[in-house]
């Protein structure tokens, strides 16, 4: 079997996590999949994956998989190079993106891509759910937060600021605390994907400190969070791009704003075998040019974000 074949089979399997998926990815069967790899190992005189019922990869399979990674990305590259743009801006890009941020912002945006780009078949994703990059067969995803999975590659795009917002009728009736020690006697609307449990993990003094606040009610939903919110219910973390509209109306107010807690940042991932490739650097540096940094979300309250130095 031809030797770059070899390859992208073997970063298929990798990335699949399994030899099911990777057939389906490949399509082809389990059997012809299993019976390549250990044609593969044969060859090499080391056992590149480990058998069993979760699949690992042998030290040996990790320094081959990288070398794939890196050859097969220059491959591209070569090919690349003789293409024209806007040739390359064809067949499929799976996209994954949070629906919180996507039906006002992203949305849109990923909309006015598809218009310009024709040839282009999009596959977009809008979850508020984690989604696992090696588990599923997405080209790229924008992700907004802290970024754990250090095997993926991130394109960081702006950044995802984050306030503790209340209602003027919830802080008229149940004072405005001054000091985190104070949320402890307030209701707390959670967001379920973050903090289930309760605590909320503050700066404070430029170090994070964890406090508990009565837990109110859990969502999973940044838009459900943020109409409780409005609605008096209690205190919540919200971000910028969910909170900035009703602040600027009056709706919301910030709270305990030099205790604002870290969103990380807006980010697009890709697993590293697929590189950038000029589908996923298209799409990313279009979403850059259309969030801005500081991001849009943010116009509407800029003026108090920078009274406050946040």
């Amino acid at each position: 079997m031809n030797k770059f074949v070899e390859m992208q089979l073997f970063v298929t399997v990798v990335d699949a996590g399994s030899m099911s998926e990777a057939a389906r990815r490949l399509g082809t069967t389990k059997s012809v999949v299993s019976e390549r790899l250990q044609q593969l190992e044969r060859r090499l005189g080391v056992p590149l994956l480990v058998r069993g019922r979760k699949m690992g990869i042998t030290d040996p399979g990790q320094t081959f998989y990288a070398h794939c990674v890196r050859i097969l990305a220059q491959v591209c590259e070569a090919e690349d190079a003789v293409l024209d743009a806007q040739a390359s801006m064809r067949g499929q890009l799976r996209v994954a993106a949070p629906m919180a941020a996507s039906v006002r912002y992203l949305g849109p945006m990923l909309a006015r891509f598809a218009a310009i780009y024709p040839d282009l078949r999009m596959e977009i994703d809008l979850s508020d759910r984690y989604v696992n990059m090696h588990d599923e067969n997405y080209d790229v995803a924008i992700r907004m937060g802290n970024l754990q999975d250090s095997t993926l590659v991130a394109w960081p795009i702006t950044v995802n600021r984050h306030l503790i917002c209340a209602s003027p009728g919830y802080l008229a009736g149940r004072g405005t605390p001054a000091d985190p020690a104070e949320l402890s006697a307030h209701d707390g609307l959670l967001y379920g994907n973050r903090e289930p449990q309760g605590t909320w993990q503050l700066l404070v003094n430029g170090q994070l400190e964890s406090f508990r606040i009565r837990n109110r009610l859990c969502t999973d939903s940044g838009h459900q969070l943020l109409e409780a919110t409005k609605a008096g219910l209690g205190l919540a973390i919200l971000p910028t791009f969910l909170a900035a509209d009703p602040i600027a109306a009056g709706e919301l107010q910030i709270v305990l704003p030099a205790c604002s807690p870290s969103g990380g940042v807006v980010s697009a991932i890709y697993r590293q075998s697929h590189r950038a490739s000029p589908k996923i650097r298209t799409l990313v540096n279009f979403l850059a040019e259309q969030i801005g940094d500081p991001p849009v979300w943010e116009r509407p309250i800029r003026a108090e974000l920078d009274a406050i130095g946040t």
